[in-house]
């Protein structure tokens, strides 16, 4: 059974990611992107460190000294119009701990360098966008996370912003990050199916290390 102390430990580390990307939002805008993805890893190093609901455990947050987080590349943050491509289509996701997770696909996205990926709302309590990517790299030796990582999660804070264009989302690669069920296998993680998988090598974001 988990504790009354944990789910309010958890609910905490999620306000806190919705203020982190307000924040990343914000600066984007007035400082540089590049400046928002350093105030990004600063605050994601802090959590994984300090915050009680990190997704570290007790003995690798005792090693831990930082994510692998790759340096910022601008070329890889762009508007994206989502396409109606694919809309309606149903993915119902099934894990260890939150029974069956169903999504239902917004359209697709078409980004240079990186390829085609679909645009999915979570169809449950709350809706929200969530963008799953698993590139060329993933569970390669100094690659990124085996399952792939996460670019937009919306109902948990990871979130960009529309584009200027009606229709259209800010993708912004640089900050792809690994689910909590890389660290620990006791977090419940949808990941990507086949229309959001990649043959580019995405050597931004988050890499995977272990800790």
């Amino acid at each position: 059974m988990i504790s009354p102390v944990t789910v309010l430990q958890t609910a905490d580390w999620r306000q806190r990611v919705f203020g982190l990307y307000a924040q990343v939002r914000l600066t984007a805008q007035e400082v540089s992107p590049s400046y928002a993805h350093d105030l990004w890893r600063a605050e994601r190093d802090r959590l994984f460190a300090e915050h009680p609901a990190s997704p570290l455990k007790p003995r690798a947050r005792e090693r831990f000294r930082g994510l692998d987080v790759a340096a910022y590349n601008p070329e890889l943050r762009c508007d994206a119009l989502i396409e109606d491509d694919g809309a309606g289509q149903r993915m119902d996701v099934p894990t260890g701990t939150d029974g069956v997770v169903p999504f239902v696909r917004l359209g697709t996205v078409a980004v240079d360098g990186v390829g085609r990926l679909a645009v999915w709302r979570l169809a449950s309590y709350g809706g929200g966008i969530f963008l799953p990517v698993r590139d060329s790299l993933s569970g390669a030796d100094g690659g990124s996370y085996g399952g792939g990582r996460y670019l937009l999660d919306t109902i948990k804070g990871a979130d960009f912003g529309q584009g200027a264009a009606p229709g259209s989302l800010v993708l912004d690669f640089n900050f792809l990050y690994n689910p909590s069920c890389a660290y620990d296998e006791a977090w419940a993680c949808p990941l990507p199916g086949p229309d959001n998988r990649t043959d580019a090598a995405l050597r931004v974001g988050e890499m995977y290390a272990e800790y």
